[in-house]
């Protein structure tokens, strides 16, 4: 993942290209992670409504369904398009790298990041976050990771070998989409443990399965990592590729897969 910090904007910023597919075609989170954050954070602020910072709000995904928890979030983006969806439902968004953000002496019972925080520098984005955070307050980064069948993803990474050759998508039979969340999150541990801000950090994994039809899986694919900034001829030459692979395995597949998350509270 990029981690100068101006080809992470860039790179970050480049999902907002079609902010709206994005928000209708990304998967949300498990309900049990989200009454976690929001349990938690009330454990810190039990008389009022839990304040969340959500970093790299995006489309407002996280910052939805926090809400309906309970809380009151702000959001945080780069880019003004994906806040621009966000706000239309309500959620309250500051355009800022997550780094160079102001708190502004306000101060959250939760900061957290929902598929965002391999985009921020993990010990400038730890010691941020404990900035933020009231003492117990937690910081929760997390990731979906799914992987369609085995033969499945071996036809993918066919469509990717001889459309993008040498793409990270190109070798995706040889390891799966868990392994490489599981390292962000290695990652992700080594700068709070850094920070001397948290308390020892932990890990959690909520396991689903999903069923994408062929129409669902072309929605959401122009959404995810390198296709975003893909130029239009080889972006429908992967598409037509990989819908051809679902057509063959009978026009659906089931993905299986887990959301990793990292918790660690404020000292």
């Amino acid at each position: 993942m990029a981690t100068d910090p101006a080809e992470a904007r860039s790179a970050a910023s480049s999902f907002g290209s079609d902010a709206g597919r994005y928000d209708r075609a990304r998967p949300r989170y498990p309900d049990a992670l989200i009454r976690r954050i929001a349990d938690g954070a009330r454990d810190v602020d039990p008389d009022g409504a839990p304040r969340v910072l959500d970093v790299g709000v995006g489309t407002g995904i996280v910052a939805r369904q926090l809400r309906d928890a309970g809380c009151t979030v702000l959001g945080v983006d780069v880019d003004d398009r994906m806040a621009d969806v966000a706000r239309r439902d309500g959620t309250v968004v500051e355009i800022a790298r997550f780094e160079d953000w102001d708190a502004a002496g306000r101060t959250f019972d939760a900061v957290t990041a929902g598929q965002t925080w391999h985009w921020v520098d993990p010990d400038a984005g730890a010691l941020r976050a404990a900035e933020a955070l009231r003492p117990g307050g937690g910081l929760t980064v997390f990731w979906n990771a799914g992987d369609p069948p085995p033969d499945l993803a071996e036809a993918f990474a066919d469509v990717y070998r001889e459309v993008l050759p040498g793409s990270p998508m190109a070798a995706a039979g040889s390891g799966s989409a868990r392994e490489g969340y599981g390292r962000m999150i290695t990652r992700a541990a080594e700068g709070v443990r850094r920070s001397a801000a948290f308390a020892d950090p932990r890990e959690h994994r909520y396991t689903w399965e999903r069923t994408y039809t062929r129409d669902q899986w072309l929605d959401l694919v122009p959404t995810t990592g390198l296709m975003t900034r893909l130029p239009a001829a080889q972006l429908d030459a992967v598409l037509d590729g990989l819908g051809a692979a679902i057509d063959a395995a009978g026009g659906s597949f089931v993905q299986q897969g887990a959301t990793l998350a990292l918790t660690a509270a404020r000292r």
